[in-house]
């Protein structure tokens, strides 16, 4: 299994988020879960990505030029794809993983989560979609959730699509179970 991880190019002010990503990367090195991020050595996107290093495991990086080019790529990866632009990197990464997860992060991080929410309730892929929620990071975003629902704009089911929890246990049996909605226009 290869999980797509969307997260923070900075650390946050709370050390529980590097603490929780590193928990989440050595998972997954431990348990032959494979790791396609956005390529990056900063941030919690180089914490998770050195915790699968360091426990063994695989991790594809997938990043575009112009931030290879600041010196930002991660230099100690299984597969390092370079790609041409931000466009191209979320298509590649959509394409090599099995699933999606949301750690804190930045509005690039709730922009790829949402796209790739979004492609799985229009049925353009039948992949797991989660947020971990760490310290109720995502708590303010699940409250406009609800209130997207309450005001008739989202239904239930494609709520209930969206995985939430904070443990690697629960994340990786959530999505080895996982089920999709199927498409919205039938």
């Amino acid at each position: 299994m290869k999980i797509a991880v969307y997260c923070g190019s900075r650390t946050g002010n709370d050390p529980v988020f590097a603490d929780k990503a590193r928990e989440l990367g050595d998972y997954f090195g431990r348990n032959g879960i494979e790791l396609v991020f956005g390529g990056g050595h900063v941030g919690l996107m180089g914490v998770v990505a050195d915790a699968v290093l360091a426990a063994g495991g695989r991790v594809h990086g997938v990043i575009p030029e112009h931030l290879r080019d600041r010196e930002l790529a991660h230099g100690g990866l299984t597969e390092l794809h370079v790609v041409k632009n931000m466009h191209e990197r979320k298509a590649l990464m959509a394409d090599l993983a099995d699933g999606f997860v949301a750690l804190p992060g930045g509005i690039g991080t709730l922009e790829e989560l949402f796209e790739a929410w979004t492609w799985g309730q229009l049925g353009l892929h039948r992949k797991p979609c989660a947020i971990y929620n760490v310290n109720g990071f995502f708590d303010p975003l699940l409250a406009m959730v609800s209130t997207m629902e309450q005001a008739g704009f989202l239904s239930q089911q494609y709520i209930d699509m969206l995985v939430q929890t904070d443990q690697p246990e629960s994340l990786h049996r959530a999505f080895e179970d996982y089920q999709g909605p199927g498409e919205k226009w039938t």
